[in-house]
């Protein structure tokens, strides 16, 4: 089975700046007016999910609570370290996460739209 996770939004460009430049995802495709739709698909190759983000004429609605995260597991401390460190770089600020849960395993910030995000170190060597 293959996974997409799809949601619109109203800044496609700094979704894809965001994911592929600071998160170091990979723009997979896209398209440019499909049905008066906008998209990008995001992932990293070879994987059986991806990020679709898309945009129109219609303003995105988001209603999304404190629970509602997309969480990424790296392979290694390594990768992870390196993740937060672009995260600094870039200025992304770190957010107390409402399940403590993710803050002893791991970092939470917001995503362009303001979507929660959580970068695990659980069971990194």
């Amino acid at each position: 089975m293959t996974f997409r996770y799809a949601r619109h939004t109203n800044n496609l460009e700094q979704l894809k700046s965001f994911y592929i430049e600071i998160l170091g995802l990979e723009l997979l495709g896209g398209f440019e007016n499909h049905d008066g739709y906008d998209g990008a698909f995001i992932g990293k190759q070879d994987e059986n999910w991806h990020l679709e983000f898309t945009q129109s004429d219609e303003v995105a609605k988001h209603t999304f609570d404190d629970d509602d995260l997309l969480v990424f597991y790296p392979n290694s401390k390594l990768e992870f370290e390196l993740l937060k460190e672009k995260l600094e770089h870039h200025s992304v600020q770190f957010v107390t996460s409402k399940n403590p849960y993710w803050n002893e395993n791991g970092i939470q910030f917001l995503d362009p739209d303001g979507f929660g995000i959580v970068i695990s170190h659980l069971n990194l060597s």
